[in-house]
């Protein structure tokens, strides 16, 4: 690409493809590693409250702003008890964890995740497990957070100090049951025929609660997407979501590892095409939409002695340490998300301290990674619509894509607000790219504010001894002329900037 290559990006607020749903912007806790324990709760910490929350890592949460919470797991979902978590604490049963190989003391639980989610303005995403568990014990779980009293598990809720029901909406149906590795792993019919029976007794406790059924456990699995299209055929009436897994790796060639948008694309877009078949099959009236309920970058700690605990207590699993293209392949990930909210709802970082994620911590410290700040520019300005932008870029080539545009663009637009934010980003490794702007419809007046990730180096990353070597940075806000703006975009950069019309 030489130097006068120009893209253009041309916005109008008509061409809408849906509304942004905020679940989009949502996280995962599993009970491994140091997510819960050492992360989410530490007593043992100076930043802890009275409950044994860490004040630091809620504060950090607050700012990513997630909307739901998905628990307990994950692999573990798959062999919990769920009343170990409940009662007093000194009466909790110390358990072997069979999925991570680790010790799990039980002393957070259900009704410390409910506190928990309350205390950070997030709505809970409760999982039921389908390995070990009965129908009958999710049924139970639903009694217990969402019916009133009156009847045993509610009554047992209210005996642990919280007399009123939690209402949860969102119920995953398992995890991964289509992995072998899965505690109680069953083949789809057995899962589809279980989770069918456990759904309508879920819901008979509470009509009005929301669904999601296992998918593929990610698109490289022989039974996808056979077992997402006979599992959804078993259920569709009874579910409101089909789940989706996915975790990027980077084989030491950064130029395909920034253009993995295309295979996040075809994975929604084989998906989307199940749903349409088996909506078509059973003739229903109703849709099921897409959650994709575990995602994000996983290749540095990912070797056998990663992820197996040695029947220790908050071992230190798969804590990924993460730098400036990971934060790049995160952007457009969440780009993909805008592109595809018209049938992709539900979105769960995976996970949210500790174990690969945004935040780490010791006892008295901790540390924003790179992937932190897309997160928190994304879901701080991506709401109202998402918009279907027309691209103009240079072409490069990948070994594992062929050509791919050097940009990657999403766009939202809040008619309430009247403000339009764009997404963007470069892709070059060594090239910086000029980009016009050119609004088509709805005239910006002034850009309310810009930020840009970007670095030279695709591997720098932040460290506890050097925090900020990536971050979002508020950048000079480009003049806007007759509808137009042009910037001046580094290599290897996300920017953001958000427009009044």
């Amino acid at each position: 690409m030489s130097q006068s290559s120009k893209a253009r990006i041309y916005i109008d607020t008509n061409r809408v493809i849906s509304e942004i749903s905020p679940l989009l912007f949502s996280g995962f806790a599993e009970h491994m590693g140091r997510c819960i324990y050492e992360g989410i709760y530490d007593p043992a910490s100076p930043h802890a409250d009275e409950n044994g929350l860490r004040t630091d890592v809620m504060d950090a949460l607050r700012d990513l702003n997630y909307r739901a919470m998905r628990y307990p797991g994950g692999n573990f979902l798959s062999g919990y008890r769920w009343e170990d978590g409940i009662g007093p604490k000194d009466q909790r049963p110390r358990r072997r964890d069979l999925a991570w190989q680790s010790i799990e003391t039980n002393q957070f639980g259900t009704d410390e995740f409910m506190h928990f989610c309350r205390e950070i303005g997030t709505a809970p995403m409760m999982g039921v497990n389908m390995g070990t568990g009965s129908i009958q014990d999710a049924a139970n779980l639903v009694e217990y957070c969402n019916s009133p009293t009156g009847t045993k598990y509610a009554d047992m809720r209210a005996q642990n100090g919280h007399a009123d029901p939690y209402n949860v909406d969102y119920w995953c149906i398992g995890n991964e049951m289509d992995g072998p590795w899965q505690i109680g792993h069953l083949d789809v019919v057995e899962y589809g025929k279980k989770a069918r029976e456990a759904a309508k007794m879920m819901r008979w406790h509470d009509k009005d609660i929301k669904l999601v059924l296992c998918g593929s456990s990610n698109s490289q699995m022989p039974t996808y997407p056979e077992w997402d299209r006979i599992a959804l055929e078993l259920c569709w009436e009874q579910v409101d979501y089909h789940s989706m897994h996915y975790y990027a790796t980077n084989n030491d060639d950064t130029d395909s590892f920034l253009a993995l948008s295309a295979e996040f694309e075809a994975f929604v877009d084989t998906l989307a095409g199940t749903l349409r078949y088996v909506k078509a099959k059973t003739r229903s009236k109703r849709d099921v939409y897409l959650s994709w309920d575990e995602w994000n970058v996983w290749y540095k700690a990912r070797l056998a002695d990663d992820m197996r605990g040695d029947w220790t207590e908050a071992p230190h699993l798969i804590e990924e340490v993460y730098n400036l293209e990971d934060a790049l392949v995160v952007a457009q990930w969440m780009n993909v998300f805008l592109r595809k909210s018209d049938v992709l709802k539900i979105a769960c970082i995976a996970q949210i301290v500790n174990v690969i994620a945004p935040i780490l911590t010791t006892t008295d410290a901790m540390l924003k990674q790179s992937i932190y700040y897309p997160i928190m520019l994304m879901s701080r300005l991506a709401h109202g619509n998402s918009l279907d932008v027309k691209v103009n870029a240079p072409m490069y080539n990948t070994k594992l894509f062929g050509d791919m545009p050097l940009l990657d663009v999403s766009s939202s637009h809040d008619a309430e607000t009247n403000t339009n934010a764009i997404f963007i980003v470069n892709r070059s490794q060594t090239e910086s790219l000029p980009v016009e702007l050119i609004w088509q419809d709805m005239m910006p007046t002034a850009v309310n504010s810009a930020y840009q990730i970007a670095g030279t180096d695709p591997k720098a990353a932040n460290s506890f001894d050097n925090p900020d070597v990536i971050t979002a940075v508020a950048i000079e806000k480009p003049d806007i002329s007759d509808g137009q703006s042009t910037m001046m975009l580094p290599p290897l950069s996300f920017t953001v900037i958000e427009v009044a019309l």
